[in-house]
């Protein structure tokens, strides 16, 4: 019985402190400002597939000329995407549809865009989209941004 619980009190204890720890990350994340909630879905077809399939929710943060994006459901520290500004092209933005407006955020609008050739969507919020829109066309003079 004491083995039991103390099994129990364990495990209990590693739930919480890994519940912890991404608790802490986000934070250290979030800590230098400029970030958004930002689903990402990376390498898509050149028709939408509305299965909800592939999408990746995640913490994006701007970074200078470029936006670094990390998993929400990760311990690493460093960020898994690496959008350079003067890489990435708009193609397009569209709603969620079928099972996709179950895997995205209720209020997400879909951003296709190109990324050094990689077709990829981020799904965010209105207001998160006006400002990544107003960051991309903000870039300093002589680079080529592309937004439609």
């Amino acid at each position: 019985m004491v083995l039991a619980l103390t099994v129990c009190g364990i495990v209990v204890a590693l739930v919480v402190l890994g519940l912890f720890v991404f608790g802490l990350r986000r934070r250290l994340i979030q800590r230098s400002g400029g970030t958004f909630d930002c689903s990402l879905r990376w390498d898509v077809p050149e028709r939408p597939d509305t299965s909800g399939k592939g999408w990746s929710y995640g913490v994006a943060r701007y970074s200078g000329d470029h936006v670094t994006w990390f998993r929400v459901f990760s311990y690493a520290y460093r960020p898994r995407r690496v959008l350079e500004r003067a890489s990435i092209e708009v193609a397009g933005r569209r709603l969620p549809e079928g099972e996709e407006e179950l895997a995205l955020l209720s209020d997400a609008v879909i951003l296709v865009c190109l990324h050094q050739g990689t077709r990829l969507e981020l799904a965010m919020s209105e207001d998160a989209l006006t400002g990544f829109l107003a960051w991309l066309e903000a870039a300093p003079p002589g680079q080529r941004v592309n937004v439609a």
